[in-house]
């Protein structure tokens, strides 16, 4: 029986527009497929070093995230082993990829860094959103990114099945991607770039 140890995260900001594709990608992952005991999916969200127990404990670690490397909108890169930490930093977009790679520095000087890497990342179209949903070009790759998770499963020994019947949500209910972009207020009802009454948009205090 295989005991390879593997832990699956979706770490970013839901709140953030694209910023939201690692933890959707693995909500679909655990909505569609259920896989042996020692595998874990996990909504890291943006809890940096609240991680770290988690990455310590595993064997294999893939992470999906959005990652700027200066790439197109949408543009989807998979990288493998010690590239993962230096991917993870190439141009900080938030506090959370900050985060993420300090669990991945302190996994490594504790000596408790998994033994294999992988980050599926895609380059993002839009991060200045609040309240907003992945666009197109960016939700068009959560499929070809779950593939790719699936085939490293495979190859760490834990395939997965397809499910069959409801998974238990990782994420809160209100927040899954159909409820989430359901009941968002349009743009008249909703002022995007924050409160109108404190930007002084038509020159007056």
């Amino acid at each position: 029986m295989n005991s390879k140890r593997i832990l699956v995260l979706g770490i970013g900001n839901l709140l953030w527009a694209d910023e939201g594709f690692g933890v959707r990608c693995v909500e679909a992952l655990n909505a569609g497929w259920h896989f042996p005991p020692q595998v874990t999916l996990m909504d890291g969200g943006t809890q940096g070093l609240y991680l770290l127990p988690y990455v310590q404990q595993a064997d294999c670690l893939l992470v999906f995230d959005a990652v700027d490397y200066g790439d197109p909108a949408g543009a989807l890169r998979e990288v493998v082993g010690d590239q993962v930490p230096r991917f993870m930093g190439a141009k900080k977009m938030s506090l959370h990829q900050t985060g993420f790679q300090e669990v991945l520095m302190a996994a490594e000087l504790t000596g408790k860094l998994p033994a294999e890497l992988v980050l599926i990342g895609v380059q993002p179209e839009e991060l200045e959103d609040y309240g907003g949903s992945l666009r197109d070009v960016v939700k068009r790759q959560m499929v070809p990114s779950l593939n790719l998770a699936l085939d490293w499963l495979e190859r760490w020994g834990a395939p997965g099945s397809v499910r069959d019947g409801e998974a238990e949500a990782l994420t809160d209910a209100a927040l899954a991607i159909d409820a989430y972009e359901a009941g968002r207020p349009s743009a008249e009802l909703a002022y995007r770039l924050g409160d109108a009454r404190f930007l002084n948009l038509d020159g007056a205090l």
